[in-house]
């Protein structure tokens, strides 16, 4: 039985007490290029921590007079939510981790348009430009820490996995949080979850004080992967684009557990960046990883990255089942490998400049029903156009899956239409038939309905 809905005025804190009229007055514009919608979808999500709900269309009809209304007073502003999720709530008061990322989505939101809106030293249309938006946003946010460590393992899965490697991927960020070593995920449930909470224990037991548990978001995807309670960093992007470039700019070390389209997108889209010959002296450890069960999903991945990209995308990634004290070891290594090399080269500790990502990359790409039909598939395409291409398919099936336009647009003209040689169809049609067999494509427990049909062009 879900809690009652709840209404409460709260308070910003630090800086966030002082607001110009002109951002109040954003906050509260309803309108198309208003920003009040996006702000209360994110809000709602928030709000929603620990509800496990990845329909975003479902939340918001639930949900659909829940309202954030911006106030303004004397010394400052106030938040006013109104018919709030009560799971929120701890007798009548906002529970202060839910609270705190609250503030996170509304000094995100604000400085993300204002960054976008100005352009004051920021081209987007370029690949430099773009890089700097991203720094200024995890600045922003307070990402960076002075201190000279290279200790932030990105952790990225599924939110629909069993329970057997939920364990696991708690079992893998205790071991973690024994190395001293922070957790950075997408911020949702499943294994964005499990690592954060095992490596809470971690760090406890070596008297770590309070760790960092990262969550980096964005708009579309935040409603259907609400963040989890562990997290106490929320940073949200402004497209899935900036948030994987986010990842792998502040991230030192990278573990995959198991997952579905959107966890082999996240791995094709660092496939891609690695696949760059400037990338190939740079240390960038990753290992995909998951109990012994998880076996057979680890070769279906590994049999399609490297039927598609070639034998030598191998030398990227290490797979390791059912041995998180392994895992761990290797991701601490990795991590003093990564310190090694930067200081060597008197590069950043908290962000990968030297770190290469081809423009391609780095815009975002709107998954229309026209845009879907035309990506190139073919095994002629350079690999690392291929690695792109493959990227843009498995984020517009994430969008038809669980994003709320997406979700929309296949509701209005039915599933996306992806054509590429007919081996490489078979491939991918393989890769997504296991995944909907395993559940990994929704937390509902429903059957699969796909959003996409494949046919060889």
């Amino acid at each position: 039985m879900q809690p009652s809905k709840q209404t409460s005025v709260i308070s910003p804190r630090g800086d966030l007490n002082m607001l110009s009229q002109y951002e109040v007055s954003l906050l509260r514009d309803a309108n198309d290029n208003g920003l009040h919608s996006i702000f209360r979808r994110c809000c709602l999500a928030v709000l929603n921590c620990g509800n496990e709900c990845d329909e975003p269309l479902a939340l918001l009809d639930e949900y659909s007079d829940f309202d954030v209304r911006v106030l303004q007073r004397h010394r400052g502003v106030a938040l006013e939510v109104i018919n709030a999720p009560g799971s929120a709530f701890v007798d009548g008061k906002m529970i202060l981790g839910v609270r705190e990322n609250l503030f996170s989505v509304l000094r995100d939101v604000l400085y993300v348009h204002g960054a976008l809106e100005s352009h004051t030293g920021l081209n987007m249309n370029t690949s430099e430009g773009i890089t700097n938006f991203v720094f200024h946003v995890l600045r922003n946010a307070n990402a960076y820490t002075t201190s000279k460590k290279t200790d932030i393992v990105v952790c990225w899965g599924g939110h629909s996995i069993s329970r057997e490697e939920y364990d696991y991927s708690k079992e893998v960020g205790y071991r973690a949080g024994l190395h001293k070593l922070q957790i950075c995920t997408g911020c949702g449930a499943g294994a964005m979850k499990g690592p954060m909470k095992g490596a809470a224990v971690g760090h406890l037991k070596q008297h770590f004080g309070l760790g960092r548990y990262i969550g980096i978001t964005e708009p579309g995807i935040i409603a259907s992967e609400s963040p989890n309670p562990i997290v106490n960093e929320l940073i949200i992007m402004p497209d899935i684009e900036k948030r994987l470039e986010a990842f792998v700019r502040l991230g030192h070390a990278f573990v995959v557990f198991p997952g579905g389209v959107g966890t082999a997108e996240e791995i094709l889209f660092l496939l891609g960046v690695l696949l760059n010959p400037e990338n190939s002296e740079l240390p960038f450890p990753l290992v995909m990883t998951g109990p012994r069960s998880a076996e057979s999903y680890f070769e279906q991945v590994d049999r399609f990255i490297v039927s598609t990209l070639g034998e030598k995308v191998r030398k990227y990634y290490r797979i390791i089942i059912d041995d998180p004290i392994e895992v761990a070891a290797q991701l601490a290594k990795g991590t003093r490998e990564v310190f090694d090399f930067r200081r060597e080269y008197s590069d950043a500790f908290y962000f990968n400049w030297r770190l290469n990502i081809d423009e391609e990359l780095q815009k975002p790409f709107i998954p229309t029903h026209e845009n879907m039909a035309t990506l190139e598939l073919n095994n002629s395409m350079a690999t690392h156009q291929l690695a792109y291409n493959l990227r843009r398919v498995f984020s517009g099936i994430v969008a038809g899956n669980v994003k709320e336009e997406g979700i929309r647009q296949i509701q209005k003209h039915g599933p996306f239409a992806i054509n590429g040689d007919a081996e490489l169809m078979k491939r991918m049609d393989a890769l997504l038939e296991a995944f909907a067999e395993d559940g990994r494509m929704k937390l509902a427990g429903k059957q699969y309905v796909p959003c996409y049909k494949l046919a060889a062009a």
